[in-house]
């Protein structure tokens, strides 16, 4: 899909670069690092772009992760500082906190979280996670988004959670482009390839969509989508999730109190 994937590449480590330069000459990025491409292709592009020295990668497993060894071989085959962080403790206190507090059953009519509650709990501890490590950094830090064209366009991340960041490298790349970026980046084969999974609810993001990727980046591109439910599926979705793209509203007194 790309024309070029190599000088796509290095046109996007000189972006990450101009970005550091005007925003954070000093600062390390810090990416979060899954296993999967998308992270890695950015950690990968932030060694290009900053050196190793200046990338640390945070490996965020809630409890057991089944395929953490992926993302350890993510930051041994890139040579970047790493720590792990086992989220679990947190989100599980943070879960029975909120069950605990006072009046939640009057107020939400249950006694259990809501399945997106329990769902989306975890990326957005993670996203705070990954900001207390940036700031615990003597240079200062810039966190890294590693959401994809893709997943931006039907909404497919947790708003403050993975869709938040300071930089966003893969936004206006969909899934079959940065695999083609990722083929030129030193990323075992193995996990450019890797099914796409949210690590969240136990299904592959396809299998939770309703359509392929390969679908989705033909309509993004084309316009063309020969389903018409999925056609309708795909609207439906960009439509309710533009929020996760734009800024938050804010009330502008001009605009609608006359002087």
């Amino acid at each position: 899909m790309l024309r070029d994937a190599q000088a796509t590449k290095q046109a996007l480590v000189k972006w990450i670069q101009e970005y550091f330069a005007k925003n954070g000459p000093t600062c390390s990025a810090v990416v979060g690092i899954s296993g999967g491409k998308d992270s890695s292709v950015v950690a990968a592009l932030c060694v290009e772009a900053l050196g190793k020295e200046r990338v640390v990668g945070v490996l965020m497993p809630n409890g057991v992760q089944s395929d953490i060894d992926d993302a350890k071989e993510v930051v041994a085959t890139l040579g970047i500082r790493h720590m792990v962080v086992n989220i679990g403790a947190a989100v599980e206190s943070l879960k029975q906190s909120i069950l605990d507090g006072d009046h939640f059953s009057d107020i939400t009519g249950s006694t259990e979280h809501a399945r997106d509650a329990v769902i989306n709990l975890p990326a957005r501890i993670r996203m705070t996670t990954l900001y207390a490590v940036g700031q615990n950094l003597p240079g200062g830090a810039r966190v890294a988004n590693t959401c994809n064209g893709s997943e931006d366009y039907v909404g497919y991340s947790t708003k403050y959670g993975d869709a938040a960041g300071d930089f966003s490298p893969l936004a206006h790349l969909l899934v079959e482009e940065v695999r083609e970026i990722a083929r030129t980046l030193p990323i075992p084969a193995h996990l450019v390839d890797k099914t796409p999974s949210d690590g969240l609810s136990g299904q592959s993001d396809e299998d939770k969509l309703g359509f392929t990727y390969a679908e989705l980046d033909r309509y993004i591109r084309t316009g063309i989508c020969d389903n018409v439910e999925t056609k309708q599926r795909i609207d439906h979705m960009h439509k309710i999730n533009l929020h996760k793209l734009q800024l938050m509203p804010s009330f502008d007194a001009d605009e609608y109190v006359k002087k």
